[in-house]
């Protein structure tokens, strides 16, 4: 029996369900998922970055709302403490949030110049001078991650809330063939091959839902 619903908008655009959708996961929640059209003119805002509020994704667990990615991770962080979706060391923690918060406010550059699409790929891809310097920061942050933990993942051997918000930008370095050195590479290749993401990742190429905005030729 689930003990929660999550509600999500697209498997192959949304960044947002995605995160949400790891997170809980990761916690071992329980949840029914359900999935809004993307011909709900919200959603499409949403996914096009017309809109200025993210409603998904949302989860309802317990008599409780919480909508936002990292709203999420922050009540499963508090209400289930041995998921691991923060390290273990005070110190750690601390970088883990700031890491995970810098992926919630920054980077609009890239995600404006490429938005999540699963489904595409664009060998040669032309990155732009903004989209650039987000790409180089991210991939400043993976260096200095891996280099204190060790890796596989941004905190050690098990992913983290941090994982689950850098997931996405995995998939846009993949779907836009963007140049990386090789501590970013391994770990965009990390993080394709985990299992939640290959779930996730075969859910998202079955999804009907197509967005011409999304899916133009660049």
């Amino acid at each position: 029996m689930s003990e929660a619903t999550l509600t999500i908008s697209s498997r192959n655009y949304s960044s947002w369900s995605l995160r949400g959708w790891l997170l809980c996961r990761m916690a071992g929640l329980k949840c029914d998922v359900v999935s809004l059209p993307g011909s709900d003119a919200s959603i499409r805002a949403e996914l096009l970055h017309l809109s200025p509020s993210f409603l998904v994704p949302r989860l309802d667990w317990d008599g409780t709302r919480v909508w936002g990615a990292l709203a999420i991770a922050e009540t499963l962080a508090e209400c289930r403490p041995g998921a691991g979706l923060l390290p273990e060391g005070g110190l750690e923690r601390a970088h883990c949030r700031s890491v995970a918060g810098e992926m919630q406010g920054g980077f609009i550059n890239l995600r404006s110049a490429m938005p999540m699409n699963l489904r595409r790929r664009h060998p040669g891809f032309p990155v732009f001078n903004g989209a650039r310097g987000d790409i180089e920061r991210i991939c400043t942050i993976v260096h200095e991650c891996l280099s204190r933990s060790g890796g596989p993942f941004l905190f050690g051997a098990r992913p983290t809330l941090a994982d689950a918000m850098y997931a996405p930008v995995c998939t846009r370095f993949r779907t836009y063939d963007v140049a990386l050195p090789f501590m970013a590479e391994t770990y965009r290749d990390t993080v394709l091959t985990w299992d939640l993401m290959a779930e996730w990742t075969e859910a998202a190429m079955a999804e009907p839902d197509e967005i011409d905005e999304l899916d133009m030729e660049f």
